[in-house]
Parts: C-alpha cells; sequence; structure tokens
C-alpha cells in the first residue's frame, strides 16, 4: 500500500498508530510478532506488538463498535494462497486460559494478491467474533497469525471444531494441513473496557 495513501487516509479518517514501548510488553508478549503483518480497524493501525491504550475508547470500539479488521500484508505473493487465523490464547483469562485457543477468526484460500493491497478475498470458516475479554480478567493477546496455503489443499474444520471456538486445538489444525510456521504474526493486548 503506498505510504501516501496511508497518510492521507491517516489525516482524513483520524487514525491512531499506537506506539508500544519496552516497558509496556514483556519480552516474550513483543516477541511474537514478526513479518510485516498489518491490522487495520476503523480508527486504530497496528502493525506491531502493543498493548491498546484505555485512552481515545480504543478498548471499547475494538470490542463494541468495529467490525473485523483489514489485513494488509506487503509481503504476500501474488499467486500463492494463505490463511488467517485470529485467536485468543486467554479464555476466559491468562492465569486460567481454560478455553484457549478461542477461534475469534478464520479465513482460508486467501489470494496473496488481494493481501498485498489490504483486501481480505478468501473464505470464511469461522467469521469474525468482536474482542470480549470478561471483566476482571485481565490482558487478554489478540493473535493474528497468516500461514502459506499448500496448492490443491483444501483448509476446513472438523464438525467438532465447528460446533465450539473455544479450547480449539491451533496446533493440531496446522499439523492437519501441514501449514508449518506463519510467515507474519502479530498480536496487541487488551482487557475489558469498563477495568
Amino acid at each position: 500500500m503506498p505510504a501516501s495513501f496511508l497518510v492521507l487516509c491517516a489525516c482524513v479518517l483520524g487514525f491512531y498508530h499506537v506506539e508500544a514501548t519496552p516497558d509496556t510488553l514483556s519480552f516474550q508478549d513483543s516477541s511474537f510478532c514478526h513479518g510485516g503483518l498489518e491490522v487495520i480497524y476503523p480508527g486504530l493501525d497496528i502493525d506491531k506488538c502493543l498493548i491498546i491504550p484505555k485512552d481515545l475508547k480504543l478498548r471499547e470500539k475494538v470490542s463494541t463498535v468495529w467490525k473485523s479488521p483489514q489485513i494488509y500484508f506487503s509481503g504476500a505473493q501474488k499467486k500463492k494462497m494463505y490463511v488467517l487465523v485470529m485467536v485468543d490464547p486467554d479464555a476466559p483469562s491468562r492465569t486460567k486460559p481454560t478455553s484457549a485457543h478461542w477461534r475469534h477468526w478464520l479465513v482460508v484460500d486467501v489470494q496473496g494478491s488481494a493481501l498485498k493491497k489490504g483486501h481480505m478475498k478468501g473464505t470464511t470458516l469461522t467469521e469474525y467474533a468482536p474482542l470480549t475479554p470478561p471483566q476482571k480478567s485481565g490482558f487478554h493477546r489478540y493473535q493474528f497469525m497468516l500461514f502459506e496455503q499448500l496448492p490443491d489443499a483444501p483448509v476446513s474444520l472438523t464438525e467438532r471444531e465447528k460446533s465450539s471456538r473455544g479450547k480449539w486445538d491451533l496446533e493440531a489444525f496446522i499439523r492437519r494441513f501441514h501449514l508449518g510456521e506463519p510467515v507474519a504474526t502479530l498480536q496487541f493486548l487488551t482487557q475489558n473496557y469498563k477495568d
């Protein structure tokens, strides 16, 4: 995406580019992000690991107002297909993640040519679910992982996986479809906006 276009969007739409500082994230949380994945909500552009600040009502907007974000990956190869996974590994809380990995969004057959332009053209297996960390459950990590999909290898969910978003065995899913390591990852932390 041309830089001039992003600058124009930031000026016209009032995007907030939130900066993460070393004292806001642990090393483990800040080292999760790699590959240049960008997640763009209507008023929030995320291109590195960070904590969504409480000010500007961003936590409330990401939970109750904004729908699925735009996904941009400059490193996408035009002729390849990708799988986008969004999970909460901290459901219902980071200290007791008994429902991890809670599947927020799953899109397969994502066209690399569209992804390079910030569009998601693919097959949605799990519709986007807004972020709803329970009150008093602390910070949750919301993780986006982009995998390269093997050619002519359809990706699907089992009937059991379709029946529940929680307790999803992400590792088994990755192994089943030979997805390997993600080509790009991004995460942000937020908590219930009333906390």
